[in-house]
């Protein structure tokens, strides 16, 4: 455009002078005109370009938009699964340690039979049986319950990206361990979770676990100190009438008989519905 003004000025120029013949106006006007469709030619031309070039990037955007929306299902549609997963394995860990819990109550009735040795022979044979079955049903249901639990975390870290240990993850190790009969290492591991967590939801059990690592060592002083923390600490917890049955049995190993029954007598009173409770009353029975 800026070219075909100053064909035109020229051309005024030239007329205003007049030193143009007719036939070199002629000739200017068809360059002017030559000029004009060149320029209308280039505009078109440009103006085909931008319109290409505008629709290219529009269908690109549309594109990468869809992309993005379909990456945010994806990501969404894993984070529910994640937490499907979490869930799925905090239960199956609630589960097995409530069978933990009816194993070592089953395993503090054994030892009652010893008590019970001066009832008629027949009886005791009886509840021998009928304990053997029900510690081989338990063990049977404990096993498929920890395989379930494996599995479940097992599947949980293949789906999951590799993260810092988490305050559940050092809680499981120490379970983990004081399933393999790693005492030592079960206690460092729970000792550890309560020194960076002591007001956690599972320190409770933390420190019951503490306690049982002590008991199976028969060093009952230290056990019955670390169940004492439970008690006291921790009165509103599931795990107050396990420390305080756990605890009465550490009394009665190291001879301790009245601190014993007063225990006894204490869980029976104050969780008398418990299963715990039970066991107590029959050890308060059998003294």
């Amino acid at each position: 455009m800026q070219s075909g003004r100053l064909v035109v000025i020229s051309l005024i120029m030239f007329v205003a002078a007049g030193c143009a013949s007719q036939s070199d106006l002629e000739s200017m006007r068809r360059d002017s005109d030559e000029m004009k469709n060149r320029i209308y030619s280039i505009e078109k031309s440009l103006g085909e370009v931008r319109g290409d070039v505008k629709e290219g990037v529009e269908k690109a955007l549309t594109a990468d938009r869809q992309r993005v929306e379909t990456m945010q299902h994806e990501v969404e549609a894993y984070q529910k699964e994640m937490a499907a997963i979490r869930k799925s394995g905090a239960d199956l860990q609630a589960t097995l340690d409530s069978a933990r819990v009816d194993m070592q109550l089953l395993t503090g009735k054994v030892d009652d039979l010893r008590i019970q040795a001066q009832r008629p022979a027949d009886d005791l044979a009886l509840l021998k049986e009928d304990t053997g079955k029900r510690l081989a049903l338990l063990e049977e249901r404990l096993t498929k319950l920890e395989l379930g639990v494996q599995q479940g975390f097992a599947e949980l870290q293949k789906k999951a990206p590799e993260q810092p240990a988490t305050p559940e993850g050092v809680y499981q190790q120490g379970l983990d361990a004081m399933k393999a009969g790693d005492t030592v290492k079960a206690r460092e591991f729970f000792t550890k979770f309560l020194d960076q967590n002591p007001r956690h939801k599972l320190a409770a059990n933390a420190h019951y676990w503490i306690g049982e690592t002590y008991y199976s060592e028969k060093h009952f002083e230290q056990a019955i100190l670390e169940f004492q923390e439970v008690i006291k600490n921790f009165p509103e917890k599931e795990k107050v009438p396990a420390a305080m049955l756990k605890q009465g049995m550490a009394f009665k190993e190291i001879g301790d008989l009245k601190s014993a029954s007063y225990i006894y007598k204490k869980l029976t009173e104050e969780y008398p519905k418990s299963e715990e409770a039970k066991v107590a009353k029959e050890k308060l029975r059998g003294k």
